[in-house]
């Protein structure tokens, strides 16, 4: 004989799937979406409006979860690469921090997960269990459970056989422990990624560059014809949907160009809703329709007569606070309307004038704060500038704004030096390797990004040559081609 039967400790599985997993029934894509609300309503992104960085994270997550559950159901399919993925969870009614990271004070965590599975209930389950969510839910919705295997179950040992080593030899089959092991052990590495998806980007990236040159011919008309400043997107979009989106604007345009012109020397934002925004760009709702977007141009008069009266209203929020400067601050404050900013400061204002905190006059200069509306005590960022609440205590905001004014200073210089050496090692980078593009997401911190081209240049990377490389938190091929890594990307051989 080969092989032989041998009694085994029974699987780990139990701890993390509940018995009757292992007899149910396959799962269908309406009802993953049903079983995951939970999570859905734990990560979903419009949750985290206050939190730009942690929204962005979720909502590249989402979309990568997207891609591996529609894989998951396409017919024929084998394996799926290992797919590691973050989520900000919000603690809710279903979710505790038993063994797992803390809730910040925000009221959420990271969590991290690598998934391997191979069908859409396994799939359902580990992410439900990754975030410390409750799983009985999907039992009722796994209705036709049969029954006869479930009796069979009760009647099973807890010590079930496994076949010998020997046998997976012989077969040539793979052996399901030894593989779990594997995928366990493995990490995935800069080197062993780019090797796996290096044609698949350059393939992509082909195909969009015709797509790419319309959208800068798009870009570059539009610029001219309405004198902007400049045209930018909020999110990820794709190259095509950019290109629509234009298209869209090029023939309103057309109908209303006087209108139009209204916007003069202004940055246009493609985003999700119309209006202005805090710091003054134009933003286009892409699910409006061209009334919408006509309405908000033949407005913009106003707008900027609110603009003058938001900025008067800083200057005098900066006199009675000893000049510090009050800023905005797009890549880490909520995406905030011109009305709601101007809300927000007036509110902070009133209160100011109220109390007349003693500050010496220009004492504060060069200092910088912004405002928030979702914290209870003011705080100093890691960037120098103040985080303030609307709301809090004036004789608190005193002390703690001059027992941090000197820490603030040293984190404001130090953040202008890392600026100019993250754009140093950019450039060199670009250089080295060749790059078409290269750049980073708002949520990518100067030190991070320094962190990463430092050890970027120190490796011979051959495959970046014309490519577009975006530094983030993850490893992603974009739908254009754009390489997606990691800031912090693991070095060395992945284990085959």
């Amino acid at each position: 004989m080969f092989w032989r039967l041998r009694p085994v400790r029974r699987l780990c599985l139990e701890k993390v799937f509940p018995h009757w997993f292992l007899y149910s029934r396959a799962f269908s894509g309406a009802e993953a979406v049903n079983a995951l609300r939970p999570f859905y309503f734990a990560v979903h992104p419009d949750f985290f409006g206050q939190h730009p960085r942690e929204r962005e994270v979720n909502e590249n997550s989402l979309q990568r979860l997207s891609v591996y559950l529609e894989n998951l159901q396409k017919p024929g399919f084998k394996s799926l690469k290992p797919t590691q993925l973050t989520f900000y969870v919000r603690e809710t009614d279903q979710n505790s921090s038993d063994g797992q990271e803390p809730f910040s004070t925000f009221g959420f965590r990271a969590v991290k997960f690598t998934l391997h599975t191979r069908d859409l209930l396994s799939t359902v389950l580990y992410i439900l269990n990754s975030c410390s969510l409750s799983v009985k839910h999907v039992q009722s919705l796994n209705s036709t459970v049969h029954s006869q295997p479930l009796k069979t179950a009760k009647r099973m040992s807890d010590r079930p056989i496994k076949w010998d080593k020997s046998y997976y030899s012989f077969t040539g089959f793979k052996d399901p422990d030894e593989h779990l092991e594997q995928v366990l052990r493995m990490e995935t590495t800069l080197t062993s990624w780019l090797d796996n998806n290096g044609k698949s980007a350059i393939e992509k990236l082909e195909n969009s560059l015709p797509l790419r040159k319309e959208l800068d011919r798009l870009k570059d008309e539009l610029s001219h014809q309405l004198q902007l400043s400049d045209i930018r997107w909020q999110r990820s979009w794709g190259v095509a949907h950019r290109c629509s989106q234009l298209h869209s604007l090029g023939r309103l345009a057309q109908q209303n160009l006087e209108t139009l012109k209204n916007a003069k020397g202004c940055t246009i934002i493609f985003t999700d809703r119309s209006g202005m925004s805090a710091v003054g760009h134009v933003m286009l709702g892409t699910m409006d329709v061209h009334h919408h977007w006509t309405k908000l141009f033949e407005r913009l008069p106003s707008y900027f007569d609110l603009q003058r009266r938001l900025m008067l209203l800083e200057d005098q929020i900066s006199y009675l606070l000893g000049g510090i400067q009050v800023v905005y601050i797009e890549e880490l404050q909520p995406v905030l309307t011109l009305e709601e900013y101007y809300s927000l400061l007036n509110v902070f204002y009133k209160r100011l004038l109220k109390t007349r905190i003693p500050f010496h006059p220009r004492s504060l200069r060069g200092l910088q704060m912004i405002l928030n509306s979702d914290r209870h005590a003011p705080s100093l960022h890691e960037l120098g500038h103040f985080n303030i609440p609307t709301l809090c205590d004036p004789a608190n905001l005193q002390w703690f704004i001059l027992t941090k004014a000197q820490q603030a200073r040293e984190k404001l210089k130090r953040k202008d030096e890392l600026k100019v050496i993250e754009n140093e090692l950019i450039q060199a980078s670009t250089k080295k390797f060749s790059l078409e593009k290269f750049y980073k997401e708002p949520s990518v911190s100067s030190i991070q990004m320094v962190d990463c081209c430092k050890r970027l240049l120190e490796q011979p990377l051959p495959y970046l040559q014309g490519m577009h490389l975006c530094v983030s938190h993850f490893y992603s091929v974009m739908q254009d081609g754009d390489l997606c890594i990691p800031w912090n990307w693991k070095n060395g051989q992945a284990i085959k």
